[in-house]
């Protein structure tokens, strides 16, 4: 194909992808057109999805946060498309190939599947069989052989004057055979031969077999040593751990499938009638097609669909869990002594204060091999009563369950009313030996910083975690096989809309909390931090406009996440925004009352009718989330802390018994089930069919990371480290006490 080059081939009107991408966005999630174009101006405005889902309700129709996360990533893929079509036009035009029609087909194509459909013909390729054969002349050959009827007696003299040694062309044989090849890179980029193999492949099988010589070393893959399952039906965790065995060299993986019935199907397509000179020739070149382009290239395609959705479907569950550790119920701001168990190393003990700051440490030695248990209570007690402890908090690794069990002992012979609860310690280590942690604790050891993590674990677990790159966290699955990009970019916006929904007092918060505020970001968190040590605490958030680089468009994204407890305006310590105080100015004067009365006050607030302060500046809805926080201003979203009641008995998987009921906390949820800590240093597995006693389609719709469950013991696998549960209780056949 030959043309004169387009003008202006990467040129795109602006205001016509917009269009384009909010009227395809309606069409596909049934949202009003007005709410995603308002949704999509606000958000290249520069405005959060935090600030839009909590302050633009008005404008966007109330859309819901996931909705306008949709909106957000549309817009992403939207604009990845844009770039991949100027980058393709641009291509074309080099080329000389580019006319008025190829160029609006690529302006027109609403998904990169179909951009690249378009531009396969013209990608630049590299020196193919194909590409030999045109360059020893044999183009014309080819569309010979295709076009050539029945003529027995035409076959010599047509294939002769293509014979040239010289081009390496030898004899007839061999000018054939690279005619059938430019036939065949003709036939591959057919749109309509790709889609018959593409349909064909996705109705194969995915099989995986173990390879020679790796079965032993490979057994945690023995589930997939001789697997088959037709590929679209495979679940993303079964794909991952496939994959996974295949990267790491244990597992063959195929796509298999009868591929006679498509080969007959692709000659009717490509050559039509038998009843040509060289039609043999032909079908031995479409069978070529097919096993050399068509079929590598669509089960390329169709495995890397697969190994996308994985991981699409991997980036959700770990969003969903990181969100369910990140909203844990916080234990409050009390003394506590974090602890750090250990065997041979001791019991890293460390005690902070209500606001977190570390006061003392110390290691003990109350478990085997040291079994210093008395020296090691007086040690306990004394930083206990020293400090008023009011909380204890025990890491969930090695030891922990005898070290929790001695810290009991301790507390009720002295009849002390301190909780105890033991906390996910995932991700710790990481922490502890991390930059932040330097900063923040220079002289102390690594083992030191992570007792104080664990401490301000149970203290506020969000407020924690924010220190720590969320795929250190461990409640996801496959995080570290699946795109890192499209990891980080989902659990840092999981993270921010955490912080932004909990809210962060200004006066107390760590640069790593703050830095997820809407609108502040690391450097600014520093600013922040660095005032308020310089400044003293900040008693109005009109005092953020004095921190450098904080200007009214930062203010306007992060103030009414900001919150300043006691602070000159009572308005500030809760979610209502600056830019609302003069409405409830206007609500108070009505009422008659002042502001500060009038914040907490639900009976009088209730007969405020939203109508009358409805105004160009505040719409109905905002009016209604006005007055609901003005009635618990401030209120912590997440629930009352509750502590997970392990079964003192039950602390090695040696001690299970199927039958038994047993209390435990779940710690990650995957689309099989989920996992839950039973207090034996092992979790066990409620698979989905064992949550509940009706169908589950998505075990995240009855369970999350985080709830303290009831389950009861099917079976255990000690060789192969299985536990299994159900939350389809029989206690008829509860056997806790026999151990």
């Amino acid at each position: 194909m030959s043309a004169s080059p387009a003008e202006n081939p990467e040129s795109f009107d602006s205001e016509f992808c917009a269009q384009r991408f909010a009227q395809q966005f309606c069409e596909q999630h049934a949202i009003p057109t007005a709410s995603v174009t308002a949704a999509v101006r606000l958000l290249q405005d520069g405005n959060t999805l935090p600030f839009i889902a909590r302050y633009r309700k008005d404008a966007t129709g109330n859309l819901s946060e996931t909705q306008l996360r949709a909106i957000e990533d549309g817009m992403h893929q939207h604009q990845i498309l844009l770039d991949r079509k100027a980058a393709i036009l641009k291509s074309l035009q080099k080329q000389a190939v580019l006319d008025g029609a190829l160029q609006e087909r690529i302006r027109n194509s609403v998904s990169l599947s179909a951009l690249e459909e378009l531009y396969l013909p013209y990608r630049p390729r590299r020196r193919t069989r194909a590409a030999q054969a045109r360059e020893a002349g044999l183009e014309p050959l080819a569309d010979i052989l295709f076009q050539a009827g029945h003529d027995d007696g035409s076959r010599h003299n047509l294939i002769r004057p293509f014979i040239n040694p010289d081009q390496g062309i030898a004899d007839e044989t061999a000018a054939v055979q690279g005619a059938c090849d430019i036939l065949a890179e003709r036939w591959a980029d057919d749109t309509a031969a790709r889609q018959l193999v593409r349909s064909h492949l996705s109705r194969g099988r995915l099989k995986s077999a173990v390879r020679r010589g790796r079965k032993e070393e490979g057994a945690h893959f023995r589930d997939y040593f001789d697997f088959s399952q037709r590929a679209m039906s495979v679940p993303s965790h079964r794909f991952l751990a496939i994959r996974r065995g295949e990267n790491e060299g244990f597992l063959r993986v195929s796509l298999e499938s009868d591929d006679s019935s498509v080969l007959h199907r692709l000659r009717q397509l490509l050559l039509g009638s038998e009843r040509r000179l060289f039609y043999h020739r032909l079908s031995d070149a479409v069978t070529d097609c097919f096993q050399r382009l068509l079929r590598p290239a669509q089960e390329k395609t169709i495995l890397q669909e697969l190994s996308e959705r994985s991981d699409a479907d991997a980036v959700e569950v770990f969003g969903r869990n990181l969100r369910s550790l990140l909203l844990a119920a916080p234990a409050g701001s009390k003394v506590t002594l974090g602890i750090d168990p250990g065997f041979r190393t001791g019991c890293k003990i460390a005690v902070v204060d209500g606001t977190g700051q570390f006061l003392e440490s110390a290691t003990i030695f109350p478990t085997p091999p040291h079994n210093r248990t008395e020296e090691s209570a007086k040690q306990l007690l004394r930083m206990i009563r020293t400090h008023s402890v009011r909380l204890i908090s025990i890491g969930n690794g090695t030891g922990s369950r005898e070290t929790h069990a001695f810290v009991r002992d301790i507390l009720q012979q002295e009849n002390l009313p301190i909780t105890t609860a033991v906390v996910s310690e995932a991700g710790a280590s990481v922490y502890s030996a991390c930059e932040l942690a330097v900063q923040e604790y220079p002289d102390l050891d690594v083992t030191i910083r992570g007792a104080i993590s664990i401490a301000h674990r149970l203290q506020d677990p969000l407020a924690e975690l924010v220190k720590i790159d969320p795929r250190s966290i461990g409640v996801g699955q496959y995080q570290h096989d699946v795109d890192q990009t499209l990891l980080r970019r989902t659990l840092i916006r999981e993270v921010e809309s955490c912080v932004n929904a909990v809210g962060v007092d200004l006066n107390t918060a760590s640069a790593s909390l703050l830095s997820f505020v809407s609108g502040v970001g690391p450097t600014l968190a520093g600013r922040i931090v660095h005032w308020r040590e310089a400044q003293g605490p900040f008693a109005s958030r009109d005092d953020l406009l004095s921190v450098p680089r904080f200007g009214p468009k930062v203010f306007r994204q992060a103030a009414g996440f900001l919150r300043i407890p006691n602070g000159n305006n009572p308005l500030d310590a809760s979610a209502v925004h600056p830019e609302q105080y003069s409405v409830v100015e206007k609500i108070a004067a009505a009422l008659q009352i002042s502001v500060a009365d009038i914040t907490g006050n639900d009976a009088v607030l209730q007969q405020v009718q939203c109508s009358d302060f409805v105004g160009a500046e505040i719409g109905e809805i905002a009016i209604r989330d006005l007055l609901a926080e003005l009635a618990r201003p401030g209120r912590d979203p997440r629930e009352q802390f509750r502590e997970v009641q392990f079964d003192d008995r039950i602390t090695e998987p040696e001690h299970l018994q199927p039958g038994m009921i047993l209390e435990g906390v779940v710690t990650n949820v995957t689309q099989f089930g989920a996992f839950v800590d039973i207090g034996v240093h092992q979790d066990g597995l409620i698979h989905v069919s064992q949550l509940a006693d009706h169908f589950v389609r998505n075990p995240a719709d009855v369970i999350s990371a985080g709830d303290i469950v009831e389950v009861q013991v099917l079976e255990v696998d000690l060789q192969r480290k299985r536990i299994g549960l159900s939350r389809k209780i029989d206690r008829s056949s509860d056997r806790t006490g026999s151990t």
